[in-house]
């Protein structure tokens, strides 16, 4: 089975950045979108940003709109989420997702059916 494998989670303190990356276990698996969702303490996950494969068109939630950036490597099959200007509420559980099929652009949450393990993100005051 393929997975996804997250890295760069950490503790960093507020106004810091973090750089998160997802692997593919597999350099043949091929989603349509990838992208990063995050769960706080107490909250449900949210989205966070995806990227289209094929285009490398890239969305963002707007609790992250311009202090993230989202990318992707074909060869590799990685996709990097760049986090800049971190604050404490972007403390969470990081994770990567794949999805293999879609209806809304992008996806949401349910229709990634490929999931990391997730990473932890802690921003301190």
């Amino acid at each position: 089975q393929v997975q996804l494998v997250e890295t760069g989670g950490g503790l960093v303190q507020a106004g810091g950045s973090l750089r998160l990356s997802c692997a593919a276990s597999e350099g043949t698996f091929s989603p349509y979108f990838m992208g990063w969702f995050r769960r706080a303490p107490g909250l449900e996950r949210e989205f966070v940003a995806a990227i289209k494969w094929s285009t490398g068109n890239t969305y963002y939630a707007d609790s992250v709109k311009g202090r993230s950036t989202i990318s992707r490597d074909n060869a590799k099959k990685t996709v990097t989420l760049q986090m800049n200007s971190l604050k404490p509420e972007d403390t969470a559980v990081y994770y990567c997702a794949a999805a293999t099929s879609f209806y809304l652009t992008p996806p949401r949450v349910n229709a990634y059916n490929y999931w990391g393990q997730g990473t932890q993100v802690t921003v301190s005051s």
